[in-house]
């Protein structure tokens, strides 16, 4: 591919050349990439193939699959609810949600999730799909179970469960699930093409995800990172089941949120500055929530991971970002950050899922080439 299309400011040109030779050098099937510095977008960017059994072109208006850069969404939703003082991170989740109180759960508390630290890293209980995809039997399961270690005392990814037991108390004191409230809330104000479990009428401009074959997906060492990956009830796998318009639906604030590069990096903007006259968190907020609480080997994954409050913190999020950069990677590719130092925030979205351990080179460089143009580019802050 020698070609792409979208905007890019005077100046950026690098990033669209990263872009390019992403599918020329590195076999990018389709994906897009937008840039936000100072509240405004300097990249615009997408090419490539949406649907490899059709040959879909990827145009402005398609969307993809974001796994888990969709925390990133939840941990926003989360925030807003501490900052209208509606949450308390340190009140046990029993105070609004008293079934999780059972079987040793009683102290635990919003922020031990937000952390990964809960204990609660896989879902216990045999589920079927249609129940995973219906939602509550999941968090039923997720409230009558024990921790699988002392809460608090250690840390390891949430990788679903994280989803299912913000969104709960979130329910709990809005009355709202949390999908709905993202919507109303954080993506209505902005404008933004983001939906955590997609409505039916859009199914049609979602990319085709393709995978790789199973062995190249991070080795499943021990028996809990099995439960992780694959749970609840060994029912998931990186695979063609992401393609399912059952799945693209299901309301999983932790792994279904679709949407655009475009409203991922503005959504991140709007955490750090003011978007077209909106601000989603305040500097204070954002100050708490960014602050590492997690940090080292990783329970649940056999990998180090580093965590705020519901939040990748480097060297977790992308290689290249700045060091007060937060966000969240999502399986295969997609990313989504914001670096209030630089004013800058990034998002990277794709149809083509690759799983590297030493970290994604086609992230990265696109990274690298915006913090470059933005180091080399006039600024004009709003």
């Amino acid at each position: 591919m020698n070609s792409f299309s979208g905007d890019l400011d005077p100046g950026y040109a690098a990033v669209g050349e990263a872009f390019a030779r992403n599918f020329r050098e590195r076999g990018e099937i389709g994906a897009a990439c937008c840039v936000y510095v100072d509240g405004r977008p300097v990249v615009d960017i997408w090419g490539g193939i949406a649907d490899t059994r059709d040959g879909r072109p990827w145009t402005r208006d398609t969307i993809a699959l974001t796994f888990s850069a969709t925390k990133g969404a939840t941990a926003i939703c989360m925030h807003r609810l501490v900052e209208s003082g509606r949450l308390d991170l340190d009140t046990p989740i029993a105070a609004v949600w008293p079934e999780f109180a059972a079987n040793g759960k009683e102290r635990i508390t919003p922020r031990m999730v937000l952390s990964h630290r809960a204990g609660l890293a896989a879902i216990d209980g045999e589920l079927t799909f249609e129940e995973v995809l219906a939602g509550d039997p999941v968090v039923a399961a997720s409230a009558a179970q024990e921790p699988q270690w002392t809460p608090g005392s250690a840390h390891g990814y949430h990788m679903r469960s994280f989803g299912w037991i913000l969104g709960e108390i979130l329910r709990r004191i809005t009355g709202r699930s949390l999908s709905s409230y993202f919507a109303e809330q954080v993506a209505a104000p902005l404008g933004l093409e983001y939906w955590i479990g997609l409505p039916t009428e859009y199914l049609p401009r979602c990319a085709r995800l393709t995978f790789p074959p199973p062995a190249t997906i991070l080795p499943q060492v021990t028996p809990l990172t099995v439960r992780v990956l694959t749970g609840p009830s060994r029912l998931f796998g990186y695979n063609d089941m992401w393609n399912r318009a059952e799945l693209l639906q299901a309301q999983m604030p932790s792994s279904t949120g679709v949407g655009t590069a475009r409203a991922l990096a503005r959504m991140y903007a709007a955490t750090i500055g003011s978007v077209d006259g909106v601000r989603l968190l305040s500097g204070e907020t954002v100050r708490a929530a960014t602050t590492v609480h997690s940090r080292g080997p990783d329970l649940s994954i056999p990998i180090e991971t580093c965590f705020a409050l519901g939040f990748a913190r480097p060297p977790m999020l992308v290689a290249g970002c700045g060091p007060a950069s937060f966000g969240h990677p999502g399986a295969g590719g997609a990313t989504g950050f914001a670096d209030p130092e630089h004013a800058l925030t990034f998002a990277y979205v794709t149809n083509d899922l690759r799983f590297d351990a030493a970290g994604d080179p086609r992230v990265s460089t696109l990274v690298e080439a915006a913090y470059a143009c933005h180091a080399a580019a006039p600024r004009n802050p709003g």
